[in-house]
């Protein structure tokens, strides 16, 4: 009871009863403490001129000072305000100032196609966009939008065209500050998007208490690392992921590190500058972040706790994540979960144990949060060891799919949510994934496994991604550090032990299809395979020497 006391006192912090208002975020912090430092790798657009360095209580002044503006402007309390604007962490102050006057912010990968946006501003209803001269000019340019919005807002820069309608928040500088305004914990206030691995992106929304919900185990696991450590996070800004981020170690009073550009080179002297002892990012992005183990400066030298969301992670990522520490006892923290649920599973790695990682072993159920069952094809509840559909019962579920409430109730079932992927629960209770269920090859157990082994016996790799071909067999799709060619002897030795293959199909990095969170476009990804003509077949990469031939 004591226990549970302490959590419910530690999140009436950034939350409001049992609701979580992302646009109490920083104020709930500065209340706590408003010198508590946060440091950005890029300067905020809307602010080019004031620096790298702030304060928790200058980002909320700044959240004020932008909410008074949309308000000024005639945004109202649940109007939605579709934020669709250039990579920077200003996104999230300007969600964070849309909510704290009761809007419902709708946020939109700069990652997406224009065409794309504009569809997904259509299922808005004509929505408020709030966006900047350069997305107008790019992705946005020549693109219908008064039809499906109700106004356009610059955060900054300014329309390509004058006389458009467009509104600029620079006009209203020095705008009345506005009270905050707290919605109904069971009413919308805010949507994102899913990850689009299987096309348009659905819009998922979110209500205070499901937020509520989802952030209380995360309070718990940040509770041992609470104000000693330097936080940072480098994920995108448009994902529930990092406001729940954001609200673990604002409410905890740690210094944090706020990065946009995930590239090595750019990582790894701001991480040598600041010293984390806790980062955060996406599974993909630390496969990028293993070059930083021997990096100038040993950048991840202080990292105490690695934390990894949205996918499962590849062991030898997690091995060189935590060998690269100096830390005592350092550990990396892994959930499993999705934009609907928030995170549904979870586990940690010491260096002791990370050589015995499996990379589809996702740990174990959140326990009081997340009930989970495996049933087959109809429905019914399969052995224990057994493959199977993945649902899950909580409190953590978005309230619909925007737009689209028929599809989000096919996925309902007797309350159970189909999750939509595969897998088992093994005799010691932990979850197991093994694949999509719109992934899946038949040949194949799992094709997340076999790219697990793949990654581990070829160091060179950098992605690779088993996609179903024409006829419907394997074709792995590789990407190599520095994009050197794949020795296909290589090649051959790392496969002979798994089932048969098409030859593999190497491609740059940057040309694999991906989301905004960087997971790989399967989908999209098995069409371009199919309408892109293969090499020819090198040495040591025929038929005959196909792996199972």
């Amino acid at each position: 009871m004591r226990r549970t006391n302490t959590v419910h006192a530690l999140l009436r912090r950034v939350t409001r009863g049992n609701g979580f208002y992302i646009g109490e975020l920083f104020h709930a912090a500065a209340r706590r403490n408003p010198t508590t430092p946060i440091t950005l790798d890029r300067p905020l657009q809307w602010a080019p001129d004031r620096g790298l360095d702030f304060t928790v209580g200058q980002l909320a002044d700044q959240i004020d000072d932008l909410a008074a503006r949309l308000w000024a402007a005639g945004v109202r309390p649940a109007d939605r305000v579709a934020l669709y604007k250039t990579d920077n962490f200003d996104i999230a102050l300007l969600a964070c100032s849309a909510a704290r006057i009761g809007a419902v912010p709708a946020l939109l990968s700069p990652a997406l196609d224009g065409s794309v946006a504009r569809e997904l501003l259509a299922r808005l209803d004509r929505p408020w966009l709030l966006t900047d001269g350069d997305m107008l000019a790019g992705q946005l340019s020549g693109m219908p939008l008064t039809d499906v919005v109700h106004t356009t807002l610059l955060s900054a820069g300014k329309a390509p065209e004058q006389g458009d309608g467009t509104l600029s928040l620079a006009d209203y500088a020095g705008a009345r500050r506005r009270d905050p305004v707290f919605l109904h914990p069971h009413q919308p206030s805010l949507i994102t998007h899913s990850s689009g691995t299987t096309g348009i992106p659905k819009l998922a929304v979110h209500c205070p208490e499901t937020g509520w919900h989802r952030l209380v185990p995360q309070k718990i696991v940040a509770w041992p690392i609470r104000e000693r450590e330097t936080a940072a996070l480098c994920m995108t800004f448009v994902h529930s992921r990092f406001y729940q981020g954001l609200a673990m170690f604002l409410g905890h009073g740690n210094p944090m590190v706020i990065a946009v550009d995930p590239d090595p080179a750019h990582i790894g002297p701001l991480f040598a500058r600041t010293r984390p002892g806790y980062i955060e990012t996406h599974p993909n992005t630390y496969v990028d972040w293993e070059e930083l183990a021997e990096a100038p400066g040993a950048p991840l030298a202080g990292v105490r706790v690695f934390g990894a969301t949205f996918d499962a992670m590849h062991p030898r990522t997690i091995q060189r994540m935590l060998g690269a520490s100096r830390r005592n006892r350092p550990l990396f923290v892994q959930f499993y979960g999705q934009s609907e649920i928030g995170p549904m599973a979870g586990r940690w790695y010491t260096k002791r144990s990370a050589h015995k990682a499996d990379g589809r072993c996702v740990g174990m159920p959140l326990p009081g949060f997340i009930s989970l069952r495996v049933v087959d094809d109809t429905g019914k509840r399969v052995a224990s060891g057994r493959t199977g559909h993945l649902e899950v019962r909580s409190r953590t579920r978005i309230l619909t799919y925007l737009g689209e409430d028929d599809r989000y109730k096919s996925q309902l079932h007797d309350g159970w949510w189909r999750v939509g992927d595969m897998g088992h629960v093994d005799r010691w209770g932990l979850l197991h994934l093994m694949d999509r269920e719109v992934d899946r090859i038949g040949t194949m157990d799992s094709n997340l496994a076999a790219e697990d082994l793949l990654m581990s016996r070829l160091e060179e790799l950098r992605e690779i991604v088993i996609v179903a071909g024409p006829d419907g067999e394997p074709v792995p799709v590789v990407a190599t550090r520095g994009e050197r060619p794949l020795d296909p002897s290589r090649w051959q030795r790392a496969t002979w032990d798994l089932p048969a293959m098409a030859p593999f199909r190497q491609f740059p990095f940057d040309e694999l299809p991906r989301t905004s969170t960087r997971k790989i476009q399967r989908p999209e990804l098995a069409r371009i395979v199919r309408e892109t003509p293969p090499p020819p077949i090198a040495a040591g990469q025929g038929p005959g020497s196909e792996a199972g031939a």
